[in-house]
Formats: structure tokens, sequence, C-alpha cells
């Protein structure tokens, strides 16, 4: 019955491993470019804060895989050659979940008291020293549980890079498919590890989110 999963099963978790490669690179750019966004969008200067949130406002409201088109198509006319697909999609993925992180650092800085921040100044720290001792470190514990959530999400959406012929597991089990004609059983063990990787990420961050509010209550 699951011949056509056990004869291409190592095929389909190479697919799956660019899938997780992919993941960590969207998760590890996106983070520090959404902690840099977080922190434009509650600056006070206004040269700052305008062109980050016109870059927020405008990346948040277009679908993921436009800007994966984006970046596939029209950098190689930008740059003068043609780019790797996986770079393609690492750097479309870091550019626009950075702009949701950066929501998220913005909403945990906004919960860090002006009292604080008041005394990291009163330290001799300046702007920068007090973002990287202060604001980024306390914002992310915060936040955490939002951050697991949003990276979720994230993973989930880098099977949207099989539309520019990234060979992750969902391309590969179209290939498969289109040779072995077993498609619920093969789309559903897709399914399957993408519920278990997922469904592990929500947990942890029930766990944190749990943590936080026993915190807060003591």
């Amino acid at each position: 019955m699951f011949n056509a999963i056990l004869e291409n099963l190592p095929y389909l978790l190479r697919g799956f491993l660019t899938n997780v490669q992919l993941a960590v690179f969207a998760l590890g750019g996106g983070l520090f470019l959404g902690a840099l966004v977080g922190l434009g969008r509650i600056s006070e200067r206004p040269w700052v804060y305008h062109p980050v949130t016109v870059y927020v406002n405008f990346l948040r409201n277009i679908p993921l895989i436009l800007v994966i088109f984006w970046f596939y198509f029209v950098m190689p006319i930008l740059v003068g050659r043609t780019l790797d697909p996986f770079v393609s999609a690492a750097v479309s993925f870091i550019v626009f979940e950075a702009t949701y992180f950066g929501e998220i650092f913005r909403a945990g800085f906004q919960s860090i008291s002006k009292d604080l921040v008041g005394a990291a100044y009163s330290t001799g720290l300046n702007y920068r020293q007090t973002a990287a001792y202060i604001l980024v470190p306390i914002a992310f514990r915060r936040m955490l549980p939002s951050l697991i959530t949003q990276s979720i999400i994230t993973f989930q959406d880098t099977s949207l890079a099989y539309v520019i012929g990234l060979q992750e597991m969902v391309r590969r089990t179209t290939i498969v498919d289109s040779m072995e004609v077993r498609s619920i059983q093969l789309y559903s063990f897709v399914a399957l590890l993408f519920f278990i990787i997922c469904f592990v990420g929500s947990r942890i961050s029930r766990h944190y989110e749990e943590k936080s509010r026993k915190a807060k209550v003591l």
C-alpha cells in the first residue's frame, strides 16, 4: 500500500531536508533583520521610521509567492546573472519574514518601560548599546511564543519555493507522483511530516506562553 513512499523515501527526505535548510536560513536572517526593522519602527528619526514603515506595509500586503517570483525573475536582470533557486528563495523569505518578525519585535520593544530605557541611558549607554543589551534581549524573551508561532508559519511556507523549481519536498513529491500516480498516499505523507514538525513547534510555543503567564502572576 505504501510502496510509492518506501521506494522513494530517500529522495523525498532529501527534499524535506531542503525545506528545513531553507527554514533555518529564513529564520536566522529574518530574526536578525526583523530586530532591526522593529527598532526602525519605534525610531524617533523620521528618515529611519518612514522608509522602514513603507517597507513593512508594502511587503505585508502582497503574497509571499509574488516576492519569491520577483527575486527569482527580476534579480538576475539587476545583478546580471542567474541566481540559484535556493538562494533566491532564501533571500525572498528573509526579506518577507523580517516584516512579520519586525512587528513582533516592535510590540516587544514598546512593552518595555521607558523608565528602564532611561535608566540605561543614565548609565552612559548610547542608543546602539541600549538596543543590544536591553531592548532586544528583553523583547526577545517576552515575544518568544509569538516568534515561535511565526517560525512555524515560515516553515510551512517553505513549500512555496516549489514554484521556482527548488527541489524541496512538495516538488519532489509531485515528480514522484507523476511516475507512481499515488497522490493520496504521497501527499498524505508530506502532510504528516509537516504536521509533526509544526505540532511540536506549537507545543513548544504553548510551553513558553504558559511559562510567561506564570512569571507575570508571580
